[in-house]
């Protein structure tokens, strides 16, 4: 890793103790937080077995605190009480009591009967607590102590999601700004670029620190106790530190030594998350809604397992890129001389179940797309063509299972189910991978010399032998979790599982291949030397990508608040002349929104306002989500935002994409905007295929048959 070298402390610079180190801490907690319920509930069944007494009756959670002591008498005179209760008073009612006339007299069969009945009660109590109380041993006293302070810790993180959640995004955040790392259509290069970022984060922070504030003020004059007001003071400290630092900058402008520039292309280094911030900022303050920012971005706190997930993928990503790993995986490939398409084929059929895991195509650009475009790259492929795939890398696995996507989707709509949007959604995975691979080789400019088997397979069987220890590694940290802790790996567990795994791939690597600096290819200059540096490069590289993407997730909500309150979609009409008009209204909203916002969000809003426009015009609400789903891809992949397109500037670096442009610039169309094209091609002619072809097949007698080709999902 490059670092400078005026380094203070322990051989860490000021920003690594400030930065690196406490986002570190806070993936770490994540991970335990994750691990401790999971481990929480073995210890639970270990007590279980190990102290309770099913003949007895006696379960381990009755022991995990001292009993009681019944305060009844087991032993009561029926016949006293009976004598007792019958001649107490009757009156002393209230007045509503006195609205209903005098009470009968009671019936002594009946109040003997319930004094028996309060005697067998009290009985059954003192037995227990005798039990309970016998079985109170040292062991369980020190294994209850043992398990209960470890459900306190974890609890205490469990509680504090949110916190913690807020406190890595302020972190990410500042650390992305300080760096200029933030998201934008173009990266800053000139002067004017600069002083176009800094001042349009000035407005966007200053209405995100206003409305803060408001939001706080108006919670505080309600009157009642404040939920989370810690939360509330985080949120306007980010925004004062971020308003800050860019009026530092206002007043020492940073020069570039690039020159001046043109302030009509430094509009467009403008970071994206701060045009959102001042859209949204400006609408609320006209509707008179202060708080209306605030409101909507807060709304990460009440789903922070989703946004710390995706911070935890990131990371493993970026573990992932310091192991070799990857290399060895696709050396066992390498023996059959595929050409670069066709093993790009290959790479993104295993990327999209990466990016069924993650849940979203752009989270796994960020996280494995740096991976990807360095072994296209080494195999063989363009520059241009392995930044195409690697945008859409992460675009064909959201249909697949166990997209926490769909999962949302089915949890907001009745009409569907995730059985069915994942039987569909495979079908729908099948027809996009076989377009690019059709697309791909179409417009390959050599000839394809596959490798004879009997040549290509003993090589690729030799090659399996050093990825054997590794797997290994694999196969029993997922045994581990599943026997040990009786956890599957699934898109639950996925976000705490896979980044354990990828840590201890990594240390194993390292470990096995300490001083051996020759096996790093040139492409993959980025892998450290050691566990330690391995992990804080990982980790440094995690901060940037997090706080770009949370922030533009962040103010993303606000725009869909925007869109909600503005009601702007029901100026639409809401019944079509047929439903191919209404099928073609719905595919151009979808790609827009798809441009604007991320998935988890546009899936909110789309589900509240145009999915019963879909079903009001006959459209299947299964047809109608697969075509959101792609339709979402293809906007995240269209000019001028194209955002898994500028998260892969983001990861590969500017300097790279802008040498791949500048080395095709004398180069026809078509090659010159070939990482634009490309995906285009595949995604749009897909999109036709799945929003028009199910209409086709229905409207259509004679594709009436290919309804029975295809097997339907079991009910």
């Amino acid at each position: 890793m490059n670092t400078p070298a005026s380094r203070s402390l322990l051989g860490r610079s000021p920003m690594e103790w400030l930065s690196s180190l406490p986002v570190f801490i806070l993936l770490l907690l994540t991970l335990i937080i994750g691990t401790g319920e999971m481990v929480h509930g073995q210890l639970l069944r270990l007590g279980e077995s190990m102290f309770g007494d099913p003949s007895a009756q006696v379960q381990y959670f009755m022991l995990r605190a001292e009993p009681t002591k019944p305060e009844c008498d087991a032993n009561v005179d029926i016949d006293a009480e009976l004598a007792r209760q019958s001649a107490a008073p009757t009156g002393g009612g209230d007045d509503i009591d006195d609205l209903f006339g005098d009470k009968p007299a009671a019936d002594p069969a009946m109040m003997r009967k319930s004094i028996e009945q309060a005697r067998e009660i009290c009985r059954l109590k003192h037995e227990l607590y005798t039990k309970v109380a016998e079985r109170q041993t040292p062991q369980v006293k020190i294994y209850r102590t043992i398990e209960t302070s470890f459900f306190g810790l974890f609890q205490i993180g469990t509680e504090n999601r949110p916190l913690i959640l807020l406190l890595m995004v302020a972190i990410s955040a500042i650390t992305t700004t300080l760096g200029f790392h933030h998201i934008g259509i173009r990266t800053g290069h000139y002067t004017r670029d600069y002083i176009a970022q800094t001042w349009s984060q000035v407005a966007a922070c200053g209405l995100l620190l206003l409305s803060c504030v408001r939001y706080y003020q108006i919670l505080q004059a309600s009157g009642g106790a404040i939920e989370g007001e810690i939360l509330h003071f985080v949120w306007i400290g980010l925004f004062s530190v971020l308003l800050l630092i860019n009026l530092w900058r206002v007043v020492r402008m940073p020069k570039s030594p690039n020159g001046e520039g043109e302030w009509s292309t430094a509009l467009l280094s403008v970071p994206l998350y701060a045009n959102m911030a001042i859209i949204a900022g400006v609408y609320f303050l006209i509707e008179g809604h202060e708080a209306g920012l605030a409101i909507y971005i807060s709304q990460m706190m009440a789903l922070p397992s989703i946004f710390m997930n995706l911070a935890l993928f990131i990371w493993a990503g970026m573990l992932l890129k310091q192991s070799r790993i990857v290399d060895l995986v696709l050396d066992v490939i390498r023996p059959w001389n595929l050409s670069p398409q066709l093993l790009t084929y290959l790479i993104l059929i295993g990327a999209s179940y990466g990016t069924a895991y993650t849940g979203a195509s752009g989270i796994f650009v960020i996280a494995a797309g740096g991976v990807i475009y360095h072994e296209i790259r080494a195999s063989g492929g363009t520059k241009q063509f392995a930044l195409a795939a690697t945008a859409m890398s992460g675009s064909l696995g959201v249909v697949l299972r166990p997209c926490l996507l769909i999962v949302l989707i089915a949890a907001l709509n009745k009409q569907v189910t995730t059985n069915g949007l994942y039987h569909w959604g495979f079908y729908v995975f099948l027809t996009t991978s076989t377009l690019f691979f059709i697309v791909s080789q179409l417009l390959r400019t050599e000839r394809a010399a596959i490798e004879s088997p009997r040549v290509a397979i003993p090589a690729m069987f030799a090659k399996m032998v050093p990825v054997l220890p590794y797997a290994a590694v694999a196969v029993v940290i997922v045994f581990i979790y599943e026997f040990g802790l009786d956890t599957k790996l699934n898109e639950i567990t996925a976000p705490t599982i896979v980044p354990v795994m990828l840590m201890l791939i990594l240390v194993f690597d390292k470990v096995l291949n300490k001083g051996k600096s020759e096996l790093t290819p040139d492409y993959a200059s980025h892998r450290q030397e050691g566990v330690e540096k391995s992990v804080r490069y990982a980790t440094t590289e995690t901060i940037s990508h997090v706080g770009a993407l949370l922030s533009l997730m962040m103010l993303s909500l606000a725009i869909g608040g925007v869109i909600e309150r503005s009601d702007v979609m029901h100026l639409f009409p809401q019944v079509f002349d047929s439903h191919w008009t209404a099928m073609v209204f719905l595919v151009l909203v979808m790609v827009f929104l798809g441009m604007v916002m991320d998935p988890f969000g546009a899936a909110v809003l789309v589900s509240g306002t145009l999915a019963p426009v879909a079903y009001a015009n006959g459209i299947d609400p299964l047809h109608f989500w697969m075509m959101v789903l792609v339709a979402f891809e293809l906007g995240y992949l269209t000019p001028p935002v194209a955002l898994n397109q500028l998260l892969t500037r983001q990861v590969i670096g500017e300097d790279e994409v802008s040498g791949a442009d500048a080395e095709v610039r004398h180069l026809g169309f078509f090659r010159r905007y070939e990482r634009w094209i490309l995906p285009l091609i595949v995604m749009a002619t897909g999109l036709s295929l799945v929003a028009f072809g199910p209409l086709a097949v229905q409207d259509f007698p004679v594709l009436a048959p290919l309804v029975d080709w295809l097997p339907h999902p079991p009910q």
